[in-house]
């Protein structure tokens, strides 16, 4: 059957995310193609994270006259595991379109997961629960064989006379090895190597290695995998960067797992067949500061290329982190940071604000952490409830006029904290100014104990980071006065 994917992430419907100029393609969407090209069918992508808006699926719809539209998205995505509103509202619109010309219409992630009336409502045939591939491949089939009735499809949302049907549950894949390679011949490598080449100065790929994450944090949906962990083979992953290496010349790998490397024997794998391939490139990563503690590990993710370690810190308060049920100390955040930067690898900060229960106590001491540690990058978010987390079921009643946020960068509170949500928003400026002041008058002070003329344009930078100066202000100062500060 003729197929036409697509997936509902628009950079250009992200503000932040447009200005940031680090996109990458949807890689859930691409193993699900290849999944349905193994079985002989004819598939295609609209990919949309460079289009203008949903309109521009009418192209793709009239130029391929597709039988089945698939609204598939990204589930290794955090982007897309936020179900941003805008979002949703060009998934509607796509299907409404993919609807008027005669599609039939299945919807898959985390969005259509929690919300699948929603989706169902506004047009689609089946939405997938969890998991995708093995009920697209199914789905796609009975249609293939002129069978209407999906219901013995396990893991689908139907609807039945106007309610929503659940079919029986579907195990996840456990062989992931077994999924054939993404089908990046399938998408258009240009603007994605243009866009990082452009404002970065190299090209940054994503890969991932695992799906699932088996820790509990309150806060944290998991309505793809749930607790699960299933990791793909080391060989699996060397021959996946050794192919992509081949086909596209990149620099840097996000590997966009909830946690890389959780077990030891498999990081220490991993590294040695870096290391035997001579695969040479710097990789950024998610982790939790207890798997990185433990023995080597850290030295191995190092050995294998890692530059930058994303840590889910959250707060320095450790009553905060219990109340999140993360199951670490803020103890072995301060010792994973120190360890990871010990073996020259850029440590980045998680952190959110206005978990329920914080105090003014609670966050002076995330303030404290960051300043005490000053990480190379810091995030900063307000908790953000999403269906099925026991924080969503403790806030849920207060999610009246407002259920999602528009943007990344929205950071509205959306259920009542110790602070109105203007607090926050001007706690996000101020740590993020402090912050960086620091970073830059450490720049300086580093900079300033060199020959300072073989580091000028260094020492602009840290300058205008500092004092928060325009560059052309700093562009003005006069060489004698860099020599005195």
């Amino acid at each position: 059957m003729k197929v036409l994917f697509s997936h509902s992430y628009f950079l250009r419907l992200d503000r932040k995310q447009w200005e940031a100029q680090t996109p990458y393609p949807p890689l859930a969407t691409l193993y699900a193609m290849a999944c349905l090209r193994e079985e002989g069918h004819d598939v295609a992508l609209h990919d949309t994270i460079f289009a203008s808006g949903p309109e521009t699926v009418e192209g793709a719809l009239e130029s391929r006259a597709p039988e089945i539209f698939v609204v598939y998205d990204d589930s290794f995505n955090y982007l897309t595991k936020m179900c941003l509103s805008k979002m949703q509202d060009a998934a509607f619109e796509m299907i409404r379109r993919a609807k008027e010309r005669g599609c039939r219409v299945v919807v898959c992630g985390s969005d259509a997961t929690d919300h699948r009336q929603r989706y169902l409502d506004r047009g689609a045939d089946a939405v997938i629960l969890g998991e995708g591939e093995g009920a697209l491949v199914d789905v796609v089939a009975a249609w293939a064989a002129g069978n209407d009735d999906l219901g013995e499809i396990a893991g689908l949302a139907l609807l039945d006379d106007g309610e929503v049907l659940q079919t029986a549950a579907r195990p996840t894949i456990r062989d992931v090895d077994g999924l054939p390679r993404p089908a990046w011949d399938a998408i258009d490598m240009e603007p994605y190597e243009r866009a990082w080449r452009t404002r970065w100065g190299r090209w940054s790929l994503n890969l991932v290695s695992s799906r699932g994450c088996p820790y509990s944090c309150s806060w944290c949906a998991k309505p793809i995998w749930g607790s699960q962990y299933v990791v793909h083979s080391p060989e699996r992953m060397v021959a996946d960067l050794e192919h992509l290496r081949r086909h596209h010349d990149f620099e840097h790998i996000w590997f966009c797992d909830d946690i890389f490397g959780l077990r030891p024997e498999w990081t220490r794998r991993f590294a040695d067949l870096v290391e035997a391939a001579e695969l040479d490139f710097g990789f950024t990563m998610q982790a939790r500061v207890d798997s990185v503690l433990r023995d080597g590990v850290a030295a191995d993710l190092a050995r294998a290329g890692l530059e930058t370690a994303w840590i889910g810190a959250e707060s320095g308060s450790q009553n905060i982190v219990d109340a999140m049920n993360k199951g670490v100390t803020v103890e072995q955040i301060y010792e994973a940071t120190r360890l990871l930067q010990s073996h020259g690898v850029r440590v980045a900060f998680f952190l959110q604000f206005g978990y329920l229960g914080e105090t003014r106590e609670d966050i002076d001491k995330t303030i404290r952490m960051v300043l005490d540690l000053m990480p190379d990058e810091i995030g900063i978010s307000v908790s953000y409830p999403l269906p099925g987390t026991p924080f969503y079921d403790l806030v849920v009643s207060q999610l009246v006029d407002k259920t999602n946020w528009t943007e990344s960068d929205d950071l509205d509170l959306m259920y009542r904290s110790t602070y109105q949500p203007a607090f926050y928003k001007r706690l996000h400026r101020y740590v993020h100014k402090i912050f960086q002041r620091k970073r830059g008058l450490r720049s300086i002070g580093r900079l300033l104990r060199t020959p300072w003329r073989a580091n000028r344009n260094e020492l602009r930078t840290a300058l205008a980071t500092a004092y928060y100066l325009p560059m052309s202000l700093v562009d003005g100062i006069r060489l004698r006065r860099l020599e005195r500060l």
